[in-house]
């Protein structure tokens, strides 16, 4: 079983219905996201966080449920529900608002977590904004300390600077969690922002001399690269007609997880010993579940069953 941890919110995504701008909403949050996409690959996933027992949390557990993420360590509390209003920007991209403090997703305590897991827990994935705010930022930091000697741990930062935006501060954040990491993945993106005057493969070698064994670089529509201490591989993107980005690095991420984990490699042993063919599979894998995400509003990951549709030679 995977576990992920982190937050999960809702997004309101935009909907152009008879010539006006709708915002729709739709649950979302990277580490939800990611969640989400692992099960619909056919993993068994735990979601572990907390979501409010308001009306908008009672959509994120349903949408958890639903979608065959476990949730017997999803804790509901009495705090709001954050919300992220999704701004599309000329560029492809989009800018987030996020509105709420002292919101449900930044509040797990530590007693609010497991005291252990059980042996079939061999993955534990954090991500996003959750590790910068609140009382969530020191429990998933000392759940990742806790067990990165016996686990896997799989880490995205998914750098959101209008919420946390001292770029110093930051980046002394990532790093320092980089060091319990297993496998870090990262997007162009988070990189220009973290350190605007280097070069994404100088940034990735640096990571992966401080306790990773993969660093995987996102590069949007030109695919991504991915780092071993032993191997460097790239696979191209996958053109689409797109329709929305926003959950694209959370698909590749949960994507990649489950082709590591489907073959046998998402251990320790096996990520620091794995081929350039076996990583490259890997990495070309998420990316076909990337662009499938990219053709669908909201952050929508495709299942397994829709990949073997495509004839995809990585399904």
């Amino acid at each position: 079983m995977i576990g992920v941890c982190g937050e999960a919110l809702i997004d309101f995504t935009t909907l152009e219905v008879s010539g006006e701008t709708m915002f729709v909403p739709r649950p979302g949050g990277s580490p939800c996201n990611v969640a989400v996409g692992l099960a619909r690959l056919g993993k068994p996933t735990a979601f572990i966080g907390k979501i409010s027992r308001d009306r908008f949390g009672d959509m994120i557990s349903s949408h958890l449920t639903q979608n065959g993420v476990d949730v017997r360590w999803l804790v509901r509390g009495g705090e709001p529900s954050a919300l992220a209003f999704v701004i599309p920007e000329s560029d492809g991209g989009h800018a987030f608002s996020f509105y709420g403090s002292g919101t449900a997703e930044q509040s797990l305590k530590a007693g609010e977590v497991p005291d252990s897991f059980a042996g079939d827990v061999t993955t534990l994935h954090f991500g996003s904004y959750s590790l910068m705010l609140g009382s969530s930022a020191h429990t998933y930091e000392q759940l990742m300390r806790r067990e990165c000697g016996s686990r896997v741990i799989s880490l995205d930062p998914n750098v959101r600077p209008s919420l946390y935006s001292d770029r110093q501060l930051y980046r002394e954040r990532i790093e320092d969690l980089i060091r319990f990491a297993t496998l870090v993945k990262v997007s162009q993106e988070d990189l220009a922002w973290l350190y605007p005057d280097d070069y994404n493969m100088d940034i990735a070698e640096r990571w992966l001399s401080s306790g990773p064994l993969l660093v995987a670089v996102t590069l949007g529509a030109e695919g991504a690269v991915a780092l071993s201490r032993h191997t460097v591989v790239s696979a191209p993107g996958v053109r689409v007609d797109v329709a929305d980005t926003v959950g694209a690095g959370d698909a590749f991420t949960s994507a990649l997880l489950a082709r590591l984990d489907g073959n046998g490699l998402l251990t320790r042993h096996a990520l620091g010993s794995l081929s350039g063919e076996s990583l490259e599979d890997a990495i070309g894998f998420a990316n076909i579940s990337a662009a499938i995400a990219c053709t669908r509003q909201g952050a929508d990951p495709p299942s397994l069953e829709h990949l073997r549709s495509l004839g995809s030679p990585h399904s």
